[in-house]
C-alpha cells in the first residue's frame, strides 16, 4: 500500500462503516436532540467498538497492541461515518479529542477510572481549551489555577465553545499555573463534571452538535487531577490537536462525496431546458470540479495521515502535511456542498433535506481546531524554516505548534 491507495480489506471495511452508519446509527441520530449529547448514540459507538479503536494499546480501556487504529484508519473511518451520518462521526471524534490527553498523558489510575467508560460509550469526554479571549491564540489562556495553599489548585474563569459542554461527564480542561508565562505556564488537568464550583450553559450554534461555556468558580484540582506534568499542558493539547488534525479533513472529505454522490444523481434525473441538467455543459464542468477537489483533498488527508503513523508526529514536515490536509479538505468541503446546494436548488433549503443539514455541518471544521487562517500560518512558518537565512514571519497564532523547548 502507499499513501495514495487503498487495500482491498481497507476499502470493504469503508463500506462496511458506511452500512452501519446508514442502517445502525442514523436511526439513532435522527432520534436525538440538536444541541444535546446523544447517549444512545454514543452507546452504540461502543458497541461497535468504534470508540475502542480511538486508543492505542496501552493501559485500561485501550485496544491490545496491533489492533489500534493509526492515523490513516482514523480517517478511513470519520470519512465513511461522515458520508452517511454526520452526528456519529462526531460524537465520535468527541469522545477522541476529550479522551486523549487521559490515553496520552494520564496517571494509571485516571485510564483506569476513565478510559473503559469513554470505550464502551457510557462516559462523554470533554476537551476543554478555547475561551472567549483565546481561540486561534491558544497560549493567551487565562483560566487561572491558583494554588490553595494545601498542594493543590483553584480554578477560576471561564472555557467557551466546548463541545459536549455543558453535558460530559468529564473534562480534559487546560489552565493557567504561571501568570506570564505564555505556553509554558499552561497545566493541563482531568475534571469530573461533578466537582464542586463547576457549572455550565449550553450554547445555540450553527451546527447541531452540543457545544457550551464552562464556568470555574473556585474549582478544586489536586496533583492526581493533573494531567502529564505541571506547566506542560500546552504540549499536551497540542500532541491532542495534531493526534485529530488530518482527521477532521476526512470528516470534510465524508461530507464532500456525500454532496457530489447526491449532485450527481440529482442532475442525472431532473430535467430541464429538454434534457437531463448533466447534459448541460455548465453542469458537467461544475460536476467535474467538484468531484477533482474532493479526490485531491482525499488524497492529501490520506498522505498526511499515513506519514504521521510511518514517520510519527515529531518529523519533519509532518505539521505542514497536516495543516495542508485540513485546509484544503475543509475549504473544498465548503465548496462541494455550496455547489451542491446551488446545484440542487430551492429543495436543498428545505429543512431536512440532506444538503441543508450539511450546509450547517460544514462551516465549523474550518474555524475549529485551527482556522484556516491558522493552518496557513503553519504551512508559512514550515517552508520558511526551510530557509536557515530568512526571518520568519511572526505571528502569535500558534494554536497547532508544539511547545517552545524549556
Amino acid at each position: 500500500m502507499t499513501a495514495f491507495s487503498l487495500d482491498p480489506e481497507q476499502t470493504a471495511r469503508c463500506a462496511e462503516l458506511r452500512t452501519l452508519a446508514a442502517e445502525r446509527l442514523r436511526p439513532l441520530a435522527e432520534k436525538g436532540e440538536p444541541g444535546h449529547v446523544n447517549r444512545p448514540l454514543v452507546a452504540a459507538l461502543g458497541e461497535l467498538g468504534l470508540l475502542g479503536c480511538l486508543f492505542e494499546g496501552r493501559g485500561a480501556g485501550a485496544t491490545p497492541p496491533g489492533k489500534e487504529t493509526g492515523a490513516l484508519g482514523l480517517c478511513l473511518m470519520r470519512e465513511s461515518l461522515a458520508y452517511a451520518c454526520t452526528e456519529a462521526e462526531t460524537a465520535l471524534a468527541l469522545q477522541g479529542l476529550g479522551a486523549h490527553p487521559v490515553h496520552a498523558h494520564g496517571s494509571p489510575e485516571q485510564r483506569e477510572r476513565w478510559l473503559p467508560p469513554v470505550r464502551a460509550g457510557h462516559a462523554v469526554a470533554a476537551f476543554a481549551l478555547s475561551e472567549p479571549g483565546a481561540g486561534s491564540d491558544a497560549a493567551a489562556l487565562s483560566l487561572a489555577a491558583e494554588p490553595d495553599g494545601s498542594g493543590g489548585w483553584r480554578l477560576t474563569g471561564e472555557k467557551c465553545w466546548i463541545s459536549n459542554a455543558p453535558e460530559a461527564d468529564f473534562y480534559s480542561v487546560f489552565a493557567r499555573t504561571s501568570p506570564g508565562a505564555g505556553s509554558r505556564g499552561v497545566t493541563a488537568f482531568l475534571v469530573p463534571a461533578d466537582r464542586a464550583g463547576l457549572t455550565g450553559t449550553p450554547l445555540e450554534m450553527l451546527s447541531p452538535h452540543p457545544i457550551g461555556a464552562l464556568a470555574f468558580d473556585g474549582v478544586r484540582v489536586g496533583t492526581e487531577d493533573v494531567l502529564g506534568e505541571v506547566d506542560r499542558g500546552f504540549r499536551v493539547a497540542m500532541t491532542t490537536l495534531n493526534r485529530f488534525r488530518p482527521s477532521v479533513g476526512a470528516f470534510a472529505v465524508g461530507m464532500a462525496q456525500s454532496a457530489l454522490d447526491a449532485t450527481l444523481a440529482h442532475t442525472a434525473e431532473r430535467t430541464a431546458f429538454g434534457g437531463p441538467l448533466k447534459d448541460l455543459q455548465s453542469v458537467g464542468h461544475q460536476v467535474a470540479e467538484m468531484a477533482t477537489r474532493t479526490e485531491a483533498a482525499r488524497l492529501m488527508v490520506y498522505a498526511a495521515a499515513a506519514a504521521y503513523d510511518s514517520e510519527g508526529p515529531r518529523s519533519p514536515g509532518i505539521a505542514r502535511r497536516a495543516a495542508m490536509a485540513k485546509l484544503i479538505a475543509t475549504e473544498t468541503a465548503q465548496y462541494v456542498v455550496d455547489a451542491a446546494v446551488q446545484l440542487h436548488g430551492a429543495r436543498a433549503l428545505r429543512r431536512g433535506h440532506l444538503l441543508e443539514h450539511l450546509y450547517r455541518e460544514v462551516r465549523a471544521p474550518r474555524i475549529y481546531e485551527g482556522a484556516s487562517e491558522v493552518q496557513r500560518t503553519i504551512i508559512a512558518k514550515e517552508l520558511y524554516a526551510k530557509e536557515p537565512h530568512t526571518q520568519q514571519p511572526h505571528t502569535r497564532m500558534d494554536v497547532h505548534e508544539e511547545e517552545p523547548p524549556a
